[in-house]
C-alpha cells in the first residue's frame, strides 16, 4: 500500500505521456502541438536562439516551410509602429530548457534546426508533461497539510488530473501557459502554507521568486496573492506572517527587487522590440469592467466551467465545510472566489476563444483540489462516503468522454449551444458511426 501511495503521480505521468504519443506525436499529428496562443508563447525562443530576431520577421517563411492552415495564427501586434509579440514570455522561459536539449538534439544529428520540426515540438510536449508533475508533486503536499490520509489524496489528485480540462490542456494543448500556471501556482500556494506555518527568510525569497514568475507567465494571475488570507488560516497566523516580514525590511526589499528583476524581463524585451518599456500589445482589447458575465463564465453551454467540469460543483460541500470548521476561511475563500470569477468573466472574450472549457481556470485547480478533498474526508457515514466517490468517479467518465468528442469536434470549440451539447451528450457512437462512414467514403 504505502509503495501504491508513492507510485499515484508517476502513473498519472505515465498516462498522460502514453496518450500524448499517441495524439500528438504520430503522423503529422506534432504539428499541431503549437498552435493558436502557444504559437506567442512559443515563438520567443526560436526567436531569441535561432534567428536572433524578436520582431518576428521569420514567421511569413516559417507558416511557408510548415503549413497548416487549420491552426493558421499570427501572433504579433503592432505596437507603436513596431512589430512585438502580443504575448507575454514566462511560458516560454518555462519552456526553455526543452527548447535548448532538442535544439542540441537537432543539431548535434545535423538535422533541421528551424525551431519548428518535429523534435522541438514533441519536447514542448513534454515540456508540459514535467510541469504537470511539478505541478501535481506541490498539489500533493499541499493536500496533505489538510489531512495525513494519503489515499484520500491521492484520490482527489486523480479526479481533479481526469475529471476537468487539466489533462487535456497537458495531452492536447501543451503550448498553451495554463499547465505552466498551474505549476507555479501550486508551488506558490505550498510555500505560503509553509510560510504562514514558520516564517523563514528562505521561504519569503522563495515566494517572491514565485510570484513574479506567475506574472510574467499571465499577469492576471497576480491575483493569487489574495488567497493568502485563506493560506493562512486564521487573522492572528497572517498578521504574526506579515510582522515578520515587517521587522526584516532589508528582506523585504531584496525580495521586492527580486520580484521586479523577474517581470522586468518582459519589459526589457518591449525595449528590444519597439523601443519603449511599457506597450499595450493587447490592442482594442480589454476589461469590461461594467459588464461581466460570471453567469455565462460558471454555467454557459458555450464555455461553462461547471458544464466542463461537473466535479467542481461539489466543492460546494467543502465551502460549507469552511462556513462550519472555520469562519475566517470561509470569508478568505468567498471574497477570493469571487473576485477571481468577477476579474475573469469581465475579459472582453469572457469565453477565451477556442477552448475545452473554461481554460483560464486550469491555473486554480489547487485550491478546488483543497475543497473536494473537505468534500470527501469529512463524509462521516459510508453512505455518503461511497455517494460522493460514485460522483468522482462518475465526472472523470464524462469529462474523459467530453474531452474525446471534442478532439472530433462534436464539442464545438466555440460555437456550443444548449441544443448541440445534449444532441450530442455522451453520445460517442455519432463519431464512431462518423469515422466509419468516412472509412467508406475513401474506399469508395
Amino acid at each position: 500500500m504505502p509503495l501504491l501511495r508513492r507510485l499515484v503521480i508517476p502513473l498519472i505521468i505515465i498516462v498522460v505521456t502514453f496518450s500524448s504519443s499517441n495524439i500528438q506525436w504520430t503522423g503529422n499529428h506534432w504539428k499541431n502541438i503549437v498552435e493558436a496562443d502557444g504559437k506567442g508563447y512559443y515563438a520567443y525562443l526560436p526567436a531569441i536562439f535561432i534567428y536572433k530576431d524578436l520582431n518576428f520577421s521569420f514567421f511569413d517563411s516559417v507558416e511557408k516551410k510548415h503549413p497548416n492552415s487549420a491552426i493558421f495564427y499570427d501572433y504579433r501586434a503592432n505596437c507603436n509602429g513596431k512589430i512585438c509579440n502580443k504575448y507575454f514570455a514566462g511560458t516560454a522561459l518555462a519552456m526553455s530548457p526543452f527548447f535548448l536539449a532538442a535544439h542540441f538534439i537537432s543539431t548535434f544529428f545535423s538535422a533541421e534546426s528551424d525551431g519548428y520540426s518535429k523534435i522541438y515540438l514533441v519536447l514542448i510536449n513534454i515540456a508540459a508533461i514535467f510541469y504537470l508533475w511539478i505541478g501535481l508533486f506541490y498539489f500533493k503536499r499541499i493536500l496533505l497539510k489538510y489531512t495525513d490520509d494519503h489515499v484520500a489524496v491521492n484520490f482527489i489528485i486523480v479526479v481533479t488530473v481526469f475529471a476537468t480540462n487539466l489533462f487535456y490542456y497537458v495531452v492536447r494543448e501543451p503550448s498553451m501557459s495554463h499547465i505552466y500556471s498551474f505549476a507555479f501556482i501550486s508551488a506558490f500556494i505550498y510555500y505560503s502554507i509553509r510560510y504562514f506555518e514558520d516564517p523563514q527568510k528562505k521561504l519569503v525569497v522563495a515566494l517572491a521568486f514565485l510570484i513574479g514568475f506567475i506574472i510574467l507567465i499571465r499577469p492576471v494571475n497576480g491575483i493569487i496573492v489574495l488567497l493568502l488570507p485563506f493560506l493562512a488560516g486564521d487573522f492572528k497566523t497572517l498578521k504574526a506572517g506579515c510582522l515578520f516580514l515587517i521587522k526584516r525590511y532589508y528582506l523585504g526589499i531584496f525580495s521586492f527587487v527580486l520580484f521586479v528583476s523577474i517581470i522586468s524581463i518582459q519589459f526589457l524585451i518591449y525595449k528590444i522590440q519597439t523601443g519603449h518599456f511599457f506597450v499595450d500589445t493587447y490592442i482594442g482589447e480589454s476589461f469590461n469592467w461594467t459588464n461581466p458575465h460570471p453567469i455565462d463564465f460558471l454555467f454557459s453551454y458555450k464555455k461553462g466551467l461547471f458544464v466542463y467540469a461537473p466535479v467542481l460543483l461539489l466543492c460546494a460541500v467543502g465551502v460549507f465545510d469552511l462556513f462550519m470548521n472555520n469562519r475566517f476561511k470561509f470569508y478568505a475563500f468567498v471574497f477570493f472566489i469571487l473576485l477571481l470569477i468577477y476579474v475573469l468573466s469581465s475579459w472582453w472574450n469572457w469565453w477565451y476563444g477556442g477552448s475545452f472549457g473554461t481554460r483560464v481556470m486550469v491555473e486554480y485547480y489547487s485550491i478546488f483540489a483543497i475543497l473536494l478533498l473537505l468534500a470527501f474526508k469529512n463524509a462521516k457515514l459510508r453512505i455518503y462516503k461511497y455517494f460522493i466517490s460514485t460522483m468522482f468517479v462518475a465526472a472523470m467518465v464524462v469529462c474523459q468522454i467530453q474531452t474525446y468528442q471534442y478532439r472530433y469536434y462534436h464539442i464545438h470549440w466555440e460555437k456550443m449551444d444548449k441544443e448541440h451539447y445534449w444532441r450530442n451528450f455522451l453520445r460517442i457512437d455519432l463519431i464512431e458511426k462518423e469515422n466509419n462512414l468516412n472509412k467508406d467514403l475513401l474506399t469508395e
